[in-house]
């Protein structure tokens, strides 16, 4: 079973790169698609994010070694699906808990700023992403960077917390009915 176990999880994280590469892809695009059919496309993508979601949660329940190993990626898609992540290269990055890699984003958008690459508030929000996957993968912060997520990113942590409460619920509710189909079997 761990060899199944671990066909499964790469099996999703598989489908979750093609569907974030699919946004990243999108977002890449976005100038060269008219905007009617640019929100028809993202909308088709979450769309399918919601669909792996629903499937995922089908093949977690009652399987706690999945459970475990797959519940940054439940979350991250939650978030992506809640917009509390807009970089699909976040989204990945965060279900596959690598805090290394997110902390190389984020300098080299501190390095693009200084470079004058990007403006100031493409970097607050680049940076108030990648520091909230980073809280929430327990990363300490530092004082600067404590201070650019309360500084501007209020409104990502909200969603974040509505994103993680949503899954939750979802456990919440999963634990629940397994608990109440036990119950029945006895």
């Amino acid at each position: 079973t761990m060899q199944r176990d671990k066909l499964l999880r790469d099996n999703i994280e598989t489908q979750l790169l093609r569907l974030t590469n699919q946004l990243k892809d999108l977002e890449e695009s976005r100038e060269d698609l008219g905007n009617d059919e640019y929100e028809e496309m993202k909308q088709e993508t979450i769309s399918q994010l919601r669909e792996f979601q629903a499937s995922l949660e089908n093949m977690m329940q009652g399987n706690l070694t999945v459970v475990d190993e797959l519940g940054h990626i439940r979350l991250a898609i939650q978030a992506a699906i809640s917009a509390a992540f807009k970089t699909p290269e976040v989204i990945s990055l965060f279900a596959k808990k690598q805090p290394q890699q997110l902390r190389q984003r984020l300098e080299q958008h501190k390095r693009d700023f200084q470079l004058q690459k990007i403006s100031e508030d493409v970097f607050h929000a680049r940076a108030v992403e990648i520091l909230v996957a980073l809280k929430h993968l327990g990363d300490t912060l530092t004082p600067q960077e404590s201070e650019i997520l309360e500084r501007y990113g209020k409104d990502s942590l909200a969603q974040f917390s509505l994103a993680s409460n949503a899954v939750g619920e979802k456990n919440l509710f999963s634990a629940t009915k397994s608990q109440i189909l036990s119950a029945q079997k006895k």
